[in-house]
């Protein structure tokens, strides 16, 4: 199972919200170059980086720190925060970047979300967040009235490469991934899933193992690492457990 270590940038710093919460953010002291490169100095191979400035403008703002990332460090990048065109797209593949997320604006535009997979055939991640089973969009401010379940049969043929599935009632809260959820994302899902909210432990990851769901491709760890709950050395074992 691949180990996606997260790095969330905003205003150039490392950062970490609770449920997507701008206003309930914590800021780190390393910078999201300095991040990346322990990551790849643990033997981590992937990389979830959001755009935390680029979800509020709908613009690249960290594009730069994202180019410096790539051409540094032999990573497998996926990366996502307000994606809403075919430009923002291609700047980041032409950039390096193995997947780019597309979130609120393939929910708001199924086209998008088409035209986007046959132009990037493979370089596409959709990223569903969810919560009490609806979907959320616009950085999880609004509810879309879309069963998630419902939405991802009306997308699974569209050619996404992999779905990231987040419980927003779980993400930064450091109480375990929504697993019950997950398994019927991955269930329905037509690509791989990555789980993603609430890792809390190691122990965590080891659930997330035993699953052993074939359509579930790995897991996104975030808070957890910097807030010290997991130790990179540690989670960098399960790498090949």
């Amino acid at each position: 199972m691949k180990i996606f270590p997260a790095i969330d940038i905003k205003d150039k710093k490392c950062v970490r919200l609770v449920k997507g919460n701008f206003d309930n953010k914590t800021e780190y002291e390393m910078s999201p170059v300095e991040q990346a490169r322990k990551y790849k100095d643990h033997g981590f191979k992937n990389l979830h980086i959001v755009d935390l400035d680029g979800a509020l403008t709908g613009d690249t703002v960290n594009l730069d720190i994202i180019q410096i990332i790539v051409k540094n460090f032999d990573l497998k990048i996926e990366v996502g925060g307000g994606v809403r065109s075919i430009e923002s797209i291609k700047k980041y593949t032409d950039a390096g970047v193995e997947k780019v997320i597309l979130g609120s604006a393939a929910i708001k535009d199924k086209n998008f979300l088409k035209e986007a997979c046959q132009k990037f055939p493979n370089q596409i991640a959709l990223g569903l967040d969810a919560k009490d089973g609806y979907l959320s969009v616009s950085g999880w401010k609004e509810n879309s009235n879309k069963l998630t379940l419902d939405f991802l049969k009306e997308v699974n043929d569209l050619g996404a490469s992999r779905l990231i599935y987040t419980d927003i009632n779980q993400d930064g809260m450091k109480q375990g991934p929504n697993f019950e959820e997950t398994l019927k994302v991955a269930d329905t899902s037509n690509c791989p899933v990555i789980i993603s909210g609430g890792v809390s432990s190691i122990d965590d990851i080891k659930k997330a193992k035993e699953l052993n769901n074939k359509n579930i491709e790995g897991i996104i760890v975030g808070k957890a690492i910097y807030d010290g709950d997991i130790n990179l050395d540690e989670l960098a074992k399960e790498l090949n457990a």
